[in-house]
């Protein structure tokens, strides 16, 4: 078998990002991660980590793994030091070509809506008098509207009300004909450790954007600490798997070709530093489409 070598990106897979881990299937280096996540993270020189959207780039304050999602900043919405002057703002969105998705456990309040337009009513009420309609209003008996998180005196003047858009161009509607939004989420603290001891939530400022861990069989093999311990990876070229070494030993070099001769499609090595990243080429796989896309066809 004739072994073909492969040049492997020439920087490491960086494992974090200031003080944010970066984990599969994420990443901030090109090939690193999952395919599907491409080219949405960026880290600054300063170790600042950005989601980027279709709508704009925002500060990642945190990634959690065990109940997987990001928790971003909007500068652009309302927030306590505004009060009653509102800013120019605009809606979030994501691309749906990815992973991603906007979590449940985010809430939408909106000020100042011109109720010639946008149904402002007592949810509750309004449900019961005209429940066909009651996912079209914006629920000014909001709990978060009575209690602002961080600031329940900040609105002097203005109205809140509390509604969930369930497309961006609903958003888009909303905006129009109010003046100003933001994001709460519900973050969990303490932990539960029986059915009767649930754990409590805390509404927060910001956007909680889940997504999913594709879990394949050979990104697992690659993980083995039996196997080399790899880092889950992908072709640049062609978005295929790949799974990535580190090693400065002789042993695990000869190790990882031998690999590839004994069935692998393909090996590689590229000097970095003291260290050498392995590439193991496995089975190939249809491309896929993936990155920050247009603004089109994108639910919000």
């Amino acid at each position: 078998m004739i072994i073909t070598f492969i040049e492997a990106q020439s920087n490491l897979c960086r494992t974090s990002c200031g003080n944010i881990p970066i984990n599969y299937p994420l990443g901030i280096d090109d090939g690193c991660g999952s395919p599907y996540y491409r080219h949405i993270l960026d880290c600054s020189e300063l170790g600042k980590l950005e989601l980027r959207t279709p709508s704009g780039r925002y500060p990642v304050h945190s990634i959690s793994y065990s109940d997987p999602h990001v928790l971003v900043a909007d500068p652009y919405m309302w927030n306590c030091q505004d009060g009653d002057n509102f800013r120019p703002t605009r809606p979030f969105s994501l691309d749906t070509s990815t992973r991603f998705s906007l979590s449940p456990q985010n809430d939408y309040l909106f000020f100042n809506c011109s109720e010639d337009y946008v149904i402002v009513e007592p949810k509750p009420i309004f449900c019961e008098r005209f429940p066909d309609r009651c996912d079209s209003s914006c629920d000014s008996a909001s709990y978060l509207c009575r209690h602002l998180p961080e600031c329940a005196t900040a609105l002097d003047r203005s109205s809140c009300c509390s509604y969930y858009p369930k497309a961006t161009e609903s958003l888009r509607l909303m905006l129009k004909y109010c003046a100003s939004y933001t994001s709460v989420y519900w973050r969990t603290i303490g932990t539960s450790t029986t059915t009767d001891s649930p754990t409590s939530q805390v509404p927060e400022y910001g956007i909680r954007v889940d997504f999913d861990i594709p879990v394949t069989t050979h990104c697992l093999q690659c993980q083995d600490p039996s196997k080399g311990a790899g880092t889950c990876g992908f072709d640049t070229q062609t978005q295929n798997f790949l799974c990535l070494y580190l090693d400065i030993s002789e042993h695990r070099k000869a190790s990882v070709i031998a690999g590839a001769v004994m069935g692998v499609s393909a090996a590689g090595a590229v000097g970095i530093g003291v260290g050498i990243w392995f590439v193991k080429k496995l089975r190939a796989k249809a491309p896929i489409t993936c990155g920050v896309q247009s603004n089109e066809n994108r639910l919000f």
